[in-house]
């Protein structure tokens, strides 16, 4: 696992932005995984500019979603399709129809969740996949005590989970309690992770993460058995990782056969 600090939010979104920009220079037909939250914004942000610029191209690409909420309308501003759909679609120069995520309405969400499964299989598995995580140590909606080979399913939320996402409601008993999300074991399946991170209120789950025991009551301390994972941070987020002057040093003298 790589860690990676940066001196501010934006120099965050590059660096992440840099790992999808390699993978799809060398696979144009790219699979990505796109996560939702404040976190991945700077890396939408840049794949834009990149986007516009020519830099890089979506047109081959195919993307999947992290999860879903169970309930809410079709349409409603944050079901995550919508999310997805205002962050990255509409940004990007990719079809729409390419860019999959689970139905929180389906009528058999278990059918629901081993479909979306399949199709990420029949589309030759993720290529790069983007996370963040959540203050208790989740990842896409895993949250603490879920199995570490859990395969796409509905989980509950915690009640600390839906206070963290009021902030994207106009009122806090509108967070929906349940779910549809990519299991941990899912999540482990893509050849590449970048995990991004910003802000002290983060920190704790972090040093967690990278420096902890691996443990279901942090599910992503499971990342630190992924043999391509990047964890990207500003410095609030880094700051309480005992080793974070030893991650700059080594990030900072990468010899060039590395950087490849």
């Amino acid at each position: 696992m790589e860690i990676v600090i940066c001196p501010d939010i934006g120099a965050v979104g590059q660096a992440a932005a840099d790992s999808f920009e390699r993978v799809i220079q060398r696979k144009p037909a790219a699979v990505l995984g796109l996560a939702t939250g404040s976190s991945p914004v700077p890396l939408y942000d840049e794949l834009e500019s990149r986007s516009r610029n020519g830099q890089v191209s979506f047109r081959d690409v195919r993307a999947f979603s992290l999860d879903e909420y169970i309930g809410l309308p079709v349409g409603h501003p944050e079901t995550y399709k919508e999310v997805v759909n205002r962050e990255f679609t509409t940004r990007m120069d990719i079809d729409p129809a390419r860019v999959l995520g689970p139905n929180g309405n389906a009528p058999d969400l278990k059918v629901e969740a081993a479909d979306f499964e399949r199709a990420i299989i029949n589309a030759g598995g993720i290529d790069v996949q983007v996370l963040g995580i959540g203050s208790n140590g989740h990842i896409g909606f895993n949250e603490p005590g879920s199995s570490l080979g859990s395969r796409t399913r509905v989980k509950t939320l915690l009640p600390t989970t839906r206070r963290d996402n009021a902030r994207f409601f106009n009122d806090p008993d509108d967070v929906p309690h349940h779910v549809i999300t990519q299991g941990i074991g899912t999540i482990m399946e893509a050849r590449r992770i970048v995990l991004m991170a910003t802000g002290e209120q983060k920190a704790e789950a972090i040093a967690r993460l990278v420096e902890g025991p691996i443990s279901a009551m942090c599910p992503g301390s499971i990342l630190q058995l992924h043999p391509n994972a990047r964890v990207i941070l500003d410095e609030a987020a880094a700051s309480q990782l005992a080793l974070a002057d030893y991650y700059r040093y080594t990030y900072e003298n990468k010899p060039v056969w590395q950087r490849l």
